[in-house]
């Protein structure tokens, strides 16, 4: 195929054409807003992959993915003369402005906290123009949101209007004392599950709160605690087929010596 140097254009055209009604895409077709959204939280989680692996060569490949999805969604909402790609730049670049009044504006900001708060801030009044009845510092978070993203958000919300611990002692007490909670409930002689949800639930949402406050996102702090266990116990495996041994056919003691040789090996 002879190489060709696309623009922007050319992408929406591409588009428009995959799903022209007489000669598009049957699968493109077939498509609408409800049913690409989980490509596009796909296809996001695999930019983020990208870049934690520090595979930057494939990231504009990666990156074009994720734009196809807002350009799919531009498509849509053209089609039903709802917007088009341009009313999404047009918003975008709106709200880059009206957030940035120290680049764009006279504001003059002294640290990075004021920074964000003006952010938090400027957010809170979109909000309150967009729905007169929004009330709440937590209105129009979405539900859909991984567990452990909400939980930062809603927190983050919380912290914009000063509900939130100044000193990271009583963020570890919070800690200490949900999982006491959870001891307590696993002590009971009939445990109640629903219960011990709660209790695990609390356990979890404050050592999001740690992890907030140490400045740290506690999506990819997971990420990363979830590859450096499947490196080692990938390690485990192969140090076991080594020396011909099946880890079901192994105490539990003998598996922890051999984790506990890679953890050294590690360091």
């Amino acid at each position: 195929m002879e190489h060709y140097n696309y623009s922007l254009g050319d992408l929406l055209a591409i588009m428009a054409a995959l799903r022209d009604p007489e000669n598009g895409c049957p699968w493109d077709l077939k498509q609408d807003f409800a049913s690409i959204v989980p490509y596009t939280l796909e296809e996001a989680y695999e930019v983020a992959d990208t870049i934690e692996r520090g595979a930057l060569a494939e990231l504009p490949g990666e990156l074009g993915d994720l734009l196809f999805q807002v350009v799919f969604y531009a498509r849509l909402g053209e089609e039903q003369s709802l917007f088009n790609f341009g009313d999404v730049v047009q918003s975008i670049s709106h709200k880059l402005v009206a957030r940035h009044p120290h680049v764009f504006g006279n504001a003059d900001f002294d640290s990075e906290e004021q920074v964000k708060a003006n952010w938090e801030n400027t957010k809170a009044e979109e909000r309150r123009a967009k729905d007169a009845a929004a009330t709440s510092a937590l209105d129009d978070i979405p539900r859909s949101l991984p567990a452990l993203s909400r939980a930062n958000k809603i927190q983050k919300r919380c912290a914009a209007v000063g509900f939130d611990w100044r000193e990271l002692p009583p963020v570890v007490d919070k800690i200490r004392e949900e999982l006491d909670e959870v001891m307590a409930e696993l002590a009971e002689p009939e445990r109640d599950q629903d219960k011990v949800a709660d209790e695990l639930g609390d356990l979890l949402f404050a050592c999001v709160n740690l992890v907030r406050h140490l400045k740290q996102d506690p999506e990819a702090v997971l990420r990363r605690a979830n590859d450096k266990f499947e490196r080692r116990f990938r390690a485990v495996e192969q140090a076991l087929r080594a020396d011909g041994k099946d880890s079901r056919a192994c105490s539990l003691e003998e598996l922890d010596g051999y984790w506990n040789r890679v953890k050294r090996q590690e360091s």
